[in-house]
């Protein structure tokens, strides 16, 4: 089942405001038929809120249900072993974990790198919108106009991007995979970081680090608007 699939059941359900007692227990049924993994109702659950987003233009509003999201996945009972894991370059272990990370998500990725020129990740990247994620790169103006940045190869293929207009930097190397998991650290998503640059690579599952890096793209891709 992938995010198209999901959107779909979810959008059924939406466009009268109203979860009715027929629509809960279809979607019930579809989630004992494929015996929903908490990671498939944790997916479910990020495209509900992201969809309620989306049928709102108010600003207000919007982050009212960004804060309800945070606020559920707070209160929601902590998972006895999340994801932690961490890379080191020069070597080939952050790119393998960033590629890993794009192919795994399933709903949204939230891409927030100050340079952008590895044809291995943009690949990972354009092949993983064609399949449906729904992705937002946010990156730093005078870095896409380096020789070799593929900032425009994504924003060419469809793939929302907004960069900062400012004389300072977009400095960010994150991403945020289904909202749910977590890539930060000091490794720019080029090959050179792989190659020779001493880097690092932090991925982890824990809401309370996850949340802050969502609200911060949010705010961010908001500014940019």
């Amino acid at each position: 089942m992938n995010a198209a699939d999901i959107d779909a059941i979810l959008r059924s359900t939406l466009e009268d405001r109203t979860l009715t007692r027929s629509e809960r227990q279809a979607l019930q049924a579809v989630l004992e038929e494929r015996k929903a993994s908490e990671a498939l109702l944790a997916l479910f659950r990020s495209r509900a809120f992201e969809l309620a987003r989306d049928s709102v233009t108010d600003f207000r509003a919007r982050e009212v249900i960004t804060w309800l999201e945070d606020m559920v996945k707070t209160l929601l009972p902590a998972r006895e072993s999340g994801q932690v894991d961490v890379q080191f370059s020069p070597g080939e272990g952050p790119l393998r974990t960033i590629l890993r990370l794009i192919g795994e998500a399933r709903g949204s990725a939230d891409v927030c790198v100050f340079t952008l020129t590895d044809d291995r990740i943009t690949r990972a990247l354009l092949e993983a919108h064609a399949r449906g994620l729904r992705l937002r790169v946010v990156s730093d103006d005078g870095k896409a106009l380096d020789p070799g940045s593929d900032v425009e190869r994504l924003r060419a293929a469809g793939i929302p991007v907004r960069l900062d207009r400012t004389p300072a930097h977009m400095h960010h190397k994150f991403a945020v995979f289904d909202r749910l998991r977590l890539l930060t650290g000091s490794y720019n998503w080029t090959r050179s970081a792989a190659s020779e640059n001493h880097e690092n690579v932090l991925v982890s599952e824990d809401a309370r680090l996850v949340q802050p890096f969502c609200r911060a793209f949010d705010a961010l891709w908001e500014s940019l608007a």
